[in-house]
Order: C-alpha cells, then structure tokens, then sequence
C-alpha cells in the first residue's frame, strides 16, 4: 500500500501533471463541457445539459493530436469515445476505433 507511514504529496503529484500536459488538457475538456452545459436545456436541473445525459463530449480533433475546442466538440457515445487505439504510454494513435475500422 502506497503512503502507509507518510503523507500523499499532492503538490509533487500536481506538478508533474502540470509538467507532463495534463493540467491544460483536463482544463480544455472541462471547458468543452461547460459550454456544451450553458448552451443546452437543462429540464431536471442536475447542471448537465439533457443532450450530454450519459453521453461524452468528444474533440472533433483530439487534445493529443493538437486540437481545441475552437476546433470543434461533438457528442458521442461513452464506448465511442474511449475505444481509440493508444500506444504503451497511453498517447493516442489513432482516431478511428475498432468498431468504425471493421465498418469499413
């Protein structure tokens, strides 16, 4: 078990986000997801907008690719969205999931 006989160092771990990318990126997905809540209709008022109910809010150009949300947000389903291939270290290769590379 991790930190038994010490404190977890949150600062030390959110520096390391901060150095490897992915302070920025979490931030561009969090505001992606704000301005698809302020746009949509909220009918039972839990802050999510009903159209992104169960659903992911997508990059039409993923983050690891260089995209932003001026390029672009669609919404998509969870297992639409997470099925992308990725290499050892977890960076995405590419865009396409399994389920839209048998389609073709």
């Amino acid at each position: 078990m991790a930190y038994v006989n010490k404190p977890r160092p949150y600062k030390k771990e959110y520096e390391q986000q901060v150095a490897r990318g992915e302070h920025e990126r979490r931030m561009e997905r969090q505001r992606g997801r704000r301005s698809i809540d302020k746009t949509g209709a909220d009918a039972n008022g839990n802050g999510k907008a009903d159209k992104r109910e169960g659903k992911d809010v997508s990059h039409v150009k993923a983050l690891d690719k260089g995209g932003l949300n001026k390029d672009g947000l669609r919404i998509q389903s969870v297992a639409k969205n997470r099925s992308f291939k990725r290499d050892s270290k977890g960076n995405l290769v590419s865009e396409t999931s399994k389920k839209e590379r048998k389609r073709t």
